[in-house]
């Protein structure tokens, strides 16, 4: 029987969840949003759904995931600040899908949908944030966490290639997308293991 604390064992499982949860479930949206297209359109209806729930939840884990890196690369501003720019984008990202999910709810057929978006695109300066320049922040503050995980010797070297594969892959093709959640999950297994966080300089 483990001597280790019931809080401790918790918190650990709880780790372990977000690190594999998290790309697992970008490819499962990957893998849902390719099936919703085999009548060669996306949405609206349950896969459309359920495929956006997915990536909601991949986004909350992913939240954990930049939080834990922090503690791991001892915290300090540049960690700190690493983590506030991929909540930010977390943020829009959610806000994004958010939107999808109630468009894809309300409309009654494809070209209905097509319609929400269009006018939903136009509210000035939602188009920009939420759909353009906000959610990216999520990948860049992702990646310079692993970068910098790495440069402590947190995680291997590789993982912060990676997870640059895993975003190109996801940016080339959205039909990677169970790829890149694949790759991602390589380079954040690493950090499922218990690993003591470094003492600030």
């Amino acid at each position: 029987m483990s001597g280790r604390p019931a809080a401790t064992r918790l918190e650990g499982m709880d780790k372990r969840i977000a690190f594999f949860g998290a790309p697992l479930l970008v490819s499962v949206y990957g893998l849902v949003r390719i099936a919703d297209g085999f009548d060669g359109e996306r949405g609206p209806g349950l896969a459309w759904t359920t495929g956006h729930l997915a990536f909601l939840g991949a986004l909350a884990l992913f939240g954990v995931v930049l939080w834990e890196a922090r503690r791991l690369a001892g915290g300090g501003t540049f960690a700190t600040g690493t983590t506030v720019v991929g909540f930010v984008g977390i943020m829009f990202a959610m806000a994004q899908f958010g939107i999808d999910i109630v468009i894809g709810s309300l409309a009654t057929d494809h070209a209905d949908m097509a319609g929400m978006f269009q006018d939903v695109r136009t509210v000035p300066g939602l188009d920009l944030a939420v759909y353009d320049a906000g959610p990216p922040l999520f990948y860049l503050g992702l990646l310079v966490a692993v970068v910098h995980l790495a440069a402590v010797r947190a995680v291997p070297a590789w993982s912060p290639v990676a997870v640059v594969f895993g975003v190109l892959a996801s940016m080339v093709e959205l039909d990677l997308l169970p790829l890149a959640g694949l790759l991602m999950l390589a380079a954040f297994a690493p950090l499922a293991r218990p690993v003591p966080s470094l003492a600030r300089a």
